[in-house]
């Protein structure tokens, strides 16, 4: 046919009307990715040979440019082997997982198994498959088991594969003791080993624990590893063993005291244990912090919203058991625990004036002592501890000369307390003011979501504060307009719940606060307006709330592993939660 020929064609049948015809072949792709592969295993029309160990790959570079990245930039960027016929990666890929990758490149798909899922992994992450790198780290993720956790968290970390990296860093977490014997465990180096027994959620009660892991880390090779020593002590809460095995297990070990940093570290334990047990001061060294695990849950609430009383959770028993009674009932308060202390700050007590007081309760000597009251009185207030401070945020305080109280608009203002002076200090203001919002702490900075705005409306917005500028930034938008939720924190995963609203008060979301992403979990067992949320090791508990006229009688736990919901025990009748924190226990004596 002649060009001449078919416009005349064009002209004759052109009516100036959009008569058209899509025409689409759906198996078209994979007609043509077929033909390629008969093409390439004729070794038809192949520009380039790909080498691994002893075994060549003839392929066609428009297609490996068009699958990989890795390709594309080698085979366009001047390189060498942009003008070469062949690439060898030798022994960096080895030929079977080669042929793999390039079978999915001609073919769009690829049988990952057991034996291969590791290696697909890694010649994904090196190559820019980055879709069988994903496959490959999902299969991992759904095989993923006490002996294989400590080699797919360094396996994940290496190759950034996020989500199996999360779910076998908390595996690891919670099985410590029965990883601590392992070849893969001997086999970590000091960061990893670092990383894991500094971490608040290791799931460890008894640190004599992690003290003999670390020593026989340490032993397995002894002349590499002996340096390391003092600063892995460090790790160690050891302000937490009782006193005589801190003295003969810890003092009397000849590695540690024959090295002078270590000997240190050990009186330091010792100054501080004594500190705690003597209620002598505040104390906020790292070696005497629990982890999560061993933290007691305690909830304030009492028959009305007017909290009275303190309740301690029993995980064993199961159980909600009183545990101490409030001096100055009041509802509309925050509370936030401190080390072994509970700072319980504002609110409004029995006649409806708003308050400054801050009433302090010792977990370990059941005491209650005054603070130096708030700077401002405020009600619907958040709290937080931030690197051993509490800050207040936002919440309501009373329009001057009305009494009864009438709500304030929402507050911008931040105050800080300083346990060890009993002082409070101004601090930058909120972005925007708000009050009913949930305020956590998380990587050493405030977050502060949602909230009831001053127009009394839902805030939007995630609000960050960084101590070290004393700034307060727009992190995100939250997923939707909230408030009256709860929130709690798991390493750099910030947990949010429930709301005000049908859409919001079942639904749980995690807040990424190193990334700033937002994910939704599992939906909660019921529907929570106003409910209360701490962690606990490795998992979420969440009490108290209601919805329209029900109450929700059950304290509820979230396994992020695997992403679910339980309810623990049922919450007395005749308790309505008002605040939950998770404070220290005692410490052995």
């Amino acid at each position: 046919m002649s060009v001449s020929v078919h416009e005349n064609r064009k002209s004759r049948t052109s009516t100036g009307s959009m008569n058209i015809s899509l025409f689409h072949k759906p198996s078209h792709p994979d007609s043509v990715l077929t033909h390629l592969n008969t093409l390439r295993k004729q070794c038809m029309f192949t520009d380039v040979t790909l080498w691994a160990g002893d075994r060549s790959f003839p392929c066609h570079r428009a297609v490996l440019a068009a699958c990989s990245r890795y390709f594309e930039a080698m085979f366009s960027g001047g390189l060498r082997e942009s003008l070469d016929n062949e690439v060898n990666f030798r022994d960096s890929v080895h030929p079977e997982v080669l042929e793999l990758l390039l079978d999915f490149a001609y073919s769009s798909r690829v049988i990952i198994n057991e034996e291969n899922a590791e290696s697909l992994l890694e010649a994904g992450d090196m190559l820019q498959f980055h879709d069988i790198r994903d496959a490959a780290a999902e299969f991992l993720e759904k095989n993923l088991h006490l002996s294989n956790c400590l080699g797919m968290m360094l396996l994940s970390d290496a190759h950034q594969c996020k989500q199996l990296y999360e779910l076998s860093w908390r595996m690891c977490l919670v099985h410590f003791e029965a990883l601590r014997d392992t070849e893969d465990f001997y086999g970590l180096n000091k960061d990893k080993l670092l990383n894991l027994i500094l971490s608040d959620e290791l799931e460890i009660e008894d640190e004599h624990i992690v003290f003999n892991a670390v020593m026989r880390w340490v032993r397995y090779d002894l002349d590499g590893r002996r340096d390391d020593l003092p600063e892995l002590l460090g790790g160690i809460r050891l302000a937490l063993l009782p006193s005589e095995c801190l003295i003969e297990a810890v003092a009397c070990e000849e590695l540690v005291m024959s090295d002078k940093r270590s000997r240190q570290i050990v009186e330091e334990a010792m100054q501080c244990k004594k500190k705690i047990l003597q209620n002598d001061g505040v104390v906020t060294s790292p070696c005497a912090r629990p982890r999560k695990a061993g933290h007691t849950l305690l909830i304030l609430g009492g028959q009305t919203f007017m909290c009275d009383k303190i309740y301690q959770v029993d995980h064993k028993a199961k159980e909600i058991i009183p545990k101490s009674v409030l001096p100055s009932p009041r509802k509309e308060f925050s509370a936030c625990a401190i080390g072994c202390k509970v700072y319980v700050t504002g609110g409004r007590g029995s006649e409806n004036g708003v308050s400054k007081d801050v009433w302090i309760y010792d977990t370990v000597h059941e005491e209650w002592s005054k603070g130096a009251p708030m700077l401002i009185a405020r009600f619907g207030h958040g709290s937080a501890e931030l690197e051993n401070w509490l800050y207040v945020v936002g919440g309501h305080t009373a329009i001057a000369g009305i009494f009864p109280a009438s709500p304030s608009v929402s507050l911008k203002q931040v105050e800080r307390y300083d346990p060890l002076t009993n002082k409070w200090t101004m601090m930058a203001p909120l972005r925007d003011g708000v009050s009913n919002a949930a305020v956590v702490s998380a990587k050493l900075k405030l977050f502060v979501f949602g909230g009831t705005t001053i127009h009394r409306d839902k805030a939007s917005k995630v609000q960050c504060y960084d101590p070290l500028e004393n700034r307060w930034a727009i992190a995100a938008e939250c997923p939707q307009p909230w408030r009256y939720t709860a929130a709690a924190v798991l390493g750099s995963q910030i947990f949010i719940m429930g709301g005000d609203t049908e859409f919001t008060a079942a639904s749980a979301y995690r807040f990424d606060c190193e990334t700033n992403q937002w994910s939704r979990v599992g939906d909660m067992t019921s529907k929570r307006m106003s409910c209360h949320a701490v962690a606990s090791g490795n998992k979420l508990y969440v009490v108290g709330g209601y919805f329209g006229t029900q109450r929700c009688k059950t304290l509820d736990c979230y396994d992020p592993t695997s992403d679910s919901w339980n309810s623990i025990t049922t919450v007395p009748y005749s308790l309505i939660p008002t605040a939950f924190v998770s404070t220290w226990k005692h410490l052995p004596a």
